[in-house]
């Protein structure tokens, strides 16, 4: 089934809308849906630009219905523009939250080739949240590892919601250390709320495990790039997030906890988190200009979910930027500025403590000490 509008005028009826495939009507209804609260204005317009297009005969008597379609399409864009060259870091998390974003999975499938999927820790158990194996990145044969979401309620719960338990990173470490033994680089996709806090993954060393792979990563001799692709949530993304380059999404957050946790904290309200979020400095211009990420890899306009394509292009490109950038590298070149990277991390100031005037000196001098 295809839909046709069509216009009657003097010179009888004429169809002016190119036929529209079936699914053209599913599809817009899925992208409202999932619409966020800032998006409002811009499903006003759809709307009204929809029930244009079913009811011509409704348009404006002053000009001709393909340039009011012009009109209002070109409003859209404009409105969109605004709208997301002006979000708040509230608003850029719920992008990196959108249910429809790419996940680490989509990346494989659209900028890599060749992926083989490796399963297991050798250990304890296969893991779904943590996915990787080998693929081929343009020319370079390289190891890809990172945490994976589900897209409906069944596959969440076989993926854990992306929450990776210790076999999870366990598996991770296992498939690093094998592209060490055949001088594979390895890239790390994150996207992940946390690592996960149940009572089985304490009694299986969440936290031993994760350190362990933030030590063994540090001395890997091979190229590490990381990617924050969506959320980047606590020691859960730390846990494969070392590297020589740390990109990360425009609409992209890395912090050491969420928003919604950082505000049940501090001001005992998770209503907060927008406040908590402004605090945090989580977004991919802060992070940048903290020195915690080395790039920002811009999104689509609307986020990388509105054109899944395109991101991928991009991201593909940014990441053969770098990996051939860190491959001109000697390795123990790397290795210095991988640690030196790390190291920095953590400024603060320090207040000095104000100088004694003379008289003070004097008198502190004459104190006899305490018996």
């Amino acid at each position: 089934m295809q839909i046709r509008l069509f216009v009657r005028t003097n010179a009888g009826i004429t169809g002016i809308i190119p036929p529209l495939p079936d699914c053209w009507r599913k599809a817009k209804l899925n992208w409202m849906k999932h619409q966020l609260d800032f998006e409002k204005p811009i499903v006003e317009l759809q709307q009204k630009l929809e029930e244009l297009k079913k009811h011509p005969e409704t348009h404006s008597l002053n000009i001709s219905l393909e340039q009011e379609v012009e009109l209002i399409e070109g409003k859209i864009e404009e409105t969109r523009r605004q709208i997301f060259s002006n979000l708040s870091p509230w608003d850029r998390i719920k992008i990196a939250r959108h249910p429809k974003r790419p996940f680490t999975m989509d990346y494989l499938d659209s900028a890599f080739t060749g992926f083989t999927e490796l399963h297991g820790d050798r250990l304890f158990a296969e893991d779904r949240a943590m996915v990787g194996g080998f693929a081929c990145l343009g020319n370079h044969q390289v190891m890809v590892v990172g945490t994976q979401k589900g897209r409906d309620t069944k596959e969440n719960i076989r993926r854990n919601f992306g929450s990776a338990h210790p076999e999870g990173y366990r598996k991770a470490l296992r498939l690093m250390k094998l592209a060490a033994k055949f001088r594979l680089p390895i890239i790390t996709f994150i996207d992940t709320a946390g690592a996960y806090p149940g009572i089985g993954a304490e009694e299986r060393h969440i936290a031993e495990a994760i350190a362990v792979n933030l030590r063994e990563m540090m001395l890997f001799e091979v190229p590490i790039i990381a990617a924050v692709i969506g959320e980047g949530g606590s020691g859960g993304a730390l846990g494969i997030g070392v590297a020589d380059r740390v990109l990360i999404l425009e609409n992209a957050y890395y912090s050491v906890i969420s928003p919604e946790g950082c505000a049940a904290i501090l001001w005992k309200d998770r209503s907060a988190s927008a406040k908590a979020a402004e605090a945090l400095k989580i977004t991919a211009k802060d992070l940048l200009q903290l020195g915690l990420v080395d790039e920002i890899v811009p999104e689509p306009l609307g986020g990388a979910h509105s054109n899944p394509e395109k991101m991928a292009e991009t991201l593909r490109d940014f990441l053969l930027k770098h990996l051939e950038e860190l491959l001109k590298l000697p390795a123990a070149e790397r290795l210095k500025k991988r640690y030196a990277k790390f190291r920095a991390y953590g400024h603060f100031a320090e207040k000095k403590a104000p100088e004694k005037l003379p008289v003070e000196n004097a008198l502190s001098a004459n104190i006899p000490a305490a018996p």
